[in-house]
């Protein structure tokens, strides 16, 4: 069993042997800006659903305006937006799933 663990910065580390091991590469240490490496995270998943901003955004639960200021730079996601991202990009078909089964 896989043994993750939801960091106050939005990354998922998974432990092992008592040691915390990121999930996924912390963006922030390979690109010039989070922003920067934010951009094309954001609209790759996007696009690797197949879906336009307003179905994304409607999936997620969040405003259209969010996803066009991630994808445009203006803002990243933080906290557990980054987090839910994180699964996205590992597990796309089980959120998506999960989240339309939300009330």
């Amino acid at each position: 069993m896989q043994r993750l663990r939801l960091k106050a910065d939005g990354r998922i580390v998974e432990m092992l042997d008592g040691r915390e091991t990121p999930l996924v590469p912390d963006m922030r240490d390979s690109a010039p800006s989070p922003r920067a490496a934010t951009v094309p995270v954001v609209r790759d998943l996007r696009l690797r659903a197949k879906l336009t901003q307003a179905e994304f955004a409607a999936r997620l639960g969040v405003p259209l305006e969010t996803i066009r200021n991630w994808e445009q730079g203006k803002r990243s996601p933080r906290g557990p937006a980054r987090a839910l991202l994180t699964v996205i990009a590992h597990e796309p078909d089980m959120v998506f799933a999960a989240l339309a089964r939300r009330g």
